[in-house]
């Protein structure tokens, strides 16, 4: 029995294709959900005071058809928004989620980016959802399954994140992974998201056969002084489906002098 449970262990940690093809479905089914990324249908920067929300075009929120003309009314006030539904308007609160609205299958989420709130609309019948005509990757390989050597920072060093909006922030990084690829010896460097290493990156594929801002990569905390980096799991950022993401850009230093020719492609004509 013990012989038996230490080589599934072995096993659990071994790098597979199907392991990575079972990714990539996952990912894509994420996109295509009702409310994945494929389903963002606009996005509103609200002002001060009161933003009329609805599916009138001179609304400040416009809605997608079949919404009320005149939903309601936003109230932003010094950062924070009350929605006061116009009268017979059926509105509900998302489960789980206080800051999203919905309107039948619409769904209306407030964002904040640089000190400036929004509402983001996510419509299940949105053309980039209808439309969708799958991910474009590159085959799965081990020899992209990197082992890298992780050096942590004494303390979180803050790093320039820019976004496609032109607002910049300082997140602070952990340390770097440092590996060699194609006889080069490369670093990147991530910041922290949802307990797991979040690298931004671009190389020699970028706007060429892979997404022109870059894409971005996603691995669990170093242990033991080294961290995977599974470049067949490299994937899109949401802008790369939707013009209404707010996607951060790869900071300069992890430009690679190097083609990673792995993971996922340029979808459509980005």
């Amino acid at each position: 029995m013990r012989i038996v449970a230490m080589l599934a262990l072995l096993a659990s940690g071994t790098w597979t294709p199907a392991d990575v093809e079972k990714w990539r479905a996952d990912y894509e089914s994420g996109l295509k959900a009702p409310s994945g990324w494929l389903s963002v249908a606009g996005l509103f920067w609200l002002h001060e005071g009161s933003n009329v929300v609805g599916s009138d075009p001179q609304s400040d929120v416009v809605l997608p058809e079949g919404t009320p003309a005149r939903a309601g009314v936003l109230r932003l006030n010094s950062g924070k928004a009350t929605f006061e539904p116009a009268s017979g308007t059926p509105v509900a609160i998302k489960p789980d989620s206080s800051d999203t609205l919905r309107f039948g299958a619409v769904e209306m989420t407030l964002i904040e980016r640089g000190g400036k709130t929004g509402a983001r609309l996510r419509d299940p019948n949105a053309a980039t959802r209808r439309d969708f005509t799958g991910c474009k990757w590159f085959p799965a390989a081990e020899s992209w399954d990197v082992h890298a050597r992780w050096v942590a920072y004494p303390e979180p060093k803050k790093i320039a994140i820019l976004n496609v909006l032109g607002m910049t922030s300082q997140e602070p990084s952990p340390g770097y992974a440092e590996f060699t690829l194609q006889g080069q010896k490369l670093r990147l460097e991530p910041v922290v998201e949802d307990n797991q290493l979040f690298f931004m990156f671009k190389d020699q594929t970028s706007g060429k056969s892979t997404y022109a801002a870059g894409r971005f990569l996603y691995a669990d905390m170093p242990k033991d002084g080294a961290v995977e980096l599974d470049f067949n799991k490299a994937k899109n950022p949401p802008c790369a489906f939707t013009a209404f993401a707010t996607c951060p850009l790869p900071p300069k230093q992890n430009a690679l002098p190097v083609a990673l020719e792995a993971g996922e492609k340029k979808y459509g004509p980005h």
